[in-house]
């Protein structure tokens, strides 16, 4: 188990919302905290190798920079971590899970357009041939993902 100081919490806190745009976004939160620029990056790093910090980037509003769409794939429980393996070494897939129900692998791809992300399906489709729902989104709705700590 992680411990967190409430340093980190304030940290996590601070780099999950309202990141700085600025040319040092990580000089500006290090101000911020009282800590030096070092010390952040070096902090995230330790936070990251220890698994308290899973991704760290942008998050884009869908299909308005590239395209992208859920994937649900009926994979028979004897292949689920071959296929996995196979699904999390493509380009662009990411929040890779499994499910409790026929359609039991679930994740999100993205591609520059609709033609690279079909393409990257037939690539998928190909190598495991198994029953896929394309789902891509038609309603979009905000959750803000931030988690205060």
């Amino acid at each position: 188990m992680i411990r967190l100081s409430p340093q980190d919490c304030e940290l996590l806190n601070r780099i999950q919302s309202d990141f700085p745009l600025d040319s040092h976004p990580f000089a500006t939160i290090a101000d911020q905290l009282g800590m030096s620029e070092a010390a952040v990056l070096a902090r995230l790093q330790e936070l990251e190798q220890a698994g308290a910090i899973s991704r760290f980037g942008a998050v884009f509003t869908p299909n308005v920079a590239g395209a992208s769409t859920l994937v649900a794939l009926a994979i028979p429980e004897e292949d689920i971590e071959q296929t996995a393996e196979l699904v999390n070494a493509m380009a662009g897939v990411n929040h890779n899970y499994l499910r409790e129900h026929r359609y039991n692998l679930w994740f999100v791809i993205t591609g520059r357009d609709r033609t690279e992300l079909d393409d990257r399906l037939r690539h998928i489709q190909q190598a495991a041939p198994y029953p896929m729902l394309d789902l891509p989104m038609e309603q979009p709705y905000h959750i803000d993902l931030g988690f205060a700590l």
